[in-house]
């Protein structure tokens, strides 16, 4: 176990991360790519939990949709791989609780501004 730093981040997670169906990670802010490598490898969240408490995100609303994005994701394809997709969707978890304190998908859209 352990974090891979040197680990490739998935053009698919970088697609659901970003909601976006075509990305060139060259164009891919440092934090998008963080939380890709989070997702991609779950085992990596307690090794990188600092460099995520002294995230400085350009866009708050974007990086918070990106975690409920996944979230929804995971919870969609649970049947397919059911411990990567919990795993996925606890990261997703912890990040946005760290960062913003509170889950959207718990609290409603409606306190997004």
């Amino acid at each position: 176990m352990g974090c891979d730093v040197k680990m490739e981040i998935s053009v698919d997670t970088l697609q659901l991360i970003l909601g976006q169906a075509s990305v060139e990670q060259g164009n891919v802010p440092d934090e998008i790519l963080l939380l890709a490598k989070a997702i991609d490898d779950p085992y990596c969240l307690p090794f990188i939990i600092e460099e995520l408490d002294e995230l400085e995100i350009g866009d708050e609303k974007m990086f918070r949709f990106a975690l409920l994005r996944v979230q929804i994701d995971s919870e969609l394809r649970m049947n397919e791989d059911i411990q990567m997709h919990q795993r996925r969707r606890y990261v997703a978890q912890v990040i946005e609780k760290m960062i913003f304190g509170e889950l959207l998908i718990e609290i409603g859209a409606q306190f997004i501004d």
